[in-house]
């Protein structure tokens, strides 16, 4: 599982001209999914990102976290994380989980960041063709892999 963690001031979803997700300060994340990942990563993952010491404090240093900001998560599907530009010049996807198996870990991450970490989170839609505007802080911008992280 990947996510791409992306501290923004704002940031939403658009399809068809019409807002789905929209937040103020919080975090961005765009989730990828492969096959081999199971709700047990995904909630190394979560615990893993809301635990992030990422946020400024007073002093300017990195040490909060999204909960000790009060902040908010728009969380993306984005099978396209798995892209595997090694060969030739157009991306290959084969690493990319099943879409009914991604889709069904993406509610998954969507409804324990609400249920269990009690985050305001909003969502695109999965598999919708997405327009997503943002504004980052800092810029700052992390990739989780669970693979590099867990050993998984």
């Amino acid at each position: 599982m990947r996510f791409l963690i992306q501290v923004v001031n704002k940031a939403s979803v658009n399809i068809d001209g019409k807002t789905v997700g929209n937040i103020d300060r919080g975090l961005l994340i765009f989730i990828g999914v492969c096959d081999s990942d199971s709700e047990e990563i995904a909630d190394k993952m979560i615990r893993k990102t809301v635990n992030l010491r990422i946020f400024e404090d007073e002093n300017g240093k990195t040490n909060l976290s999204i909960g000790d900001i009060n902040g908010s998560i728009l969380v993306v599907s984005q099978f396209t994380l798995y892209a595997d530009c090694r060969k030739g010049n157009r991306p290959s996807f084969f690493k990319s989980g099943d879409p009914d198996h991604a889709n069904k870990l993406y509610e998954y991450v969507l409804n324990e960041l609400k249920s269990t970490y009690g985050i305001h989170t909003e969502s695109g839609v999965f598999g919708a063709d997405m327009k997503v505007s943002l504004v980052n802080d800092g810029p700052f911008t992390v990739m989780l892999d669970s693979d590099e992280i867990f050993g998984n």
